[in-house]
């Protein structure tokens, strides 16, 4: 686990990719402070939580048929068998075979504030953070998010866009793009940090998070 803390920059650009300087991100949030175990915890439950765990085999008991005896007990010079429904005859039950579960993890709320708080730190040290102006696509045109994408210089890596609150139209210009994803600042967790190779992440998010914080 990373401890020293420490204050960082990220390059900002205006909403056209136009770099203008740079912009102090919030001490509140960016602290340089990275736990990894945290981290590893918030991950491994969100893929957990992801599965259905609708896998399902039958039991001797659910297969149909296999009610009658196959041959009598005694006088065939093979052995005995009461059913064909067995765990020893083609097409007869499984053991020990997957039964629906739940794969559900709870993760106490305030690890899973410190696991997204390390992860946003963690690309923080990378250099990985980049702060953009006002983002307000008049209609979806994944040509305009592919250009910003270029002009920002992450186009290549994959890049998660944090926006201030729900931009329907920044979400459907990266929808085809496999390589961006775009949600609110809000609702980005561990996970969707650590996917990513770079943040960018909208100037007024961040003034929100700073007056909350």
């Amino acid at each position: 686990m990373t401890t020293e803390t420490k204050t960082f920059e990220a390059p900002l650009y205006s909403a056209q990719g136009k770099q203008g300087g740079t912009r102090q991100l919030p001490e509140g949030t960016f602290d340089g402070i990275v736990n990894v175990p945290v981290m590893h915890q918030a991950v491994k439950a969100f893929l957990a939580n992801r599965r259905q765990g609708t896998a399902k085999t039958k039991t001797r008991g659910e297969v149909t048929g296999g009610n009658q005896k196959p041959w009598k007990q005694k006088g065939t010079g093979r052995a005995r068998q009461g059913s064909t429904r067995a765990p020893n005859w083609p097409g007869g039950g499984t053991v020990f075979g997957p039964q629906p579960r739940s794969y559900t993890q709870i993760v106490p709320k305030q690890v899973r504030v410190l696991a997204r708080k390390s992860a946003l730190n963690a690309r923080a040290r990378e250099n990985a953070v980049v702060v953009v102006e006002a983002l307000n696509f008049s209609a979806p045109k994944t040509q305009a998010m592919t250009d910003l994408l270029t002009k920002l210089g992450v186009a290549g890596k994959k890049v998660l866009v944090l926006t201030d609150g729900v931009k329907p139209n920044v979400y459907l210009s990266a929808r085809n793009l496999g390589q961006a994803h775009v949600m609110p600042y809000s609702d980005a967790n561990t996970y969707h940090i650590l996917w990513s190779d770079v943040v960018v992440i909208e100037s007024s998010a961040l003034t929100q998070t700073q007056a909350e914080g």
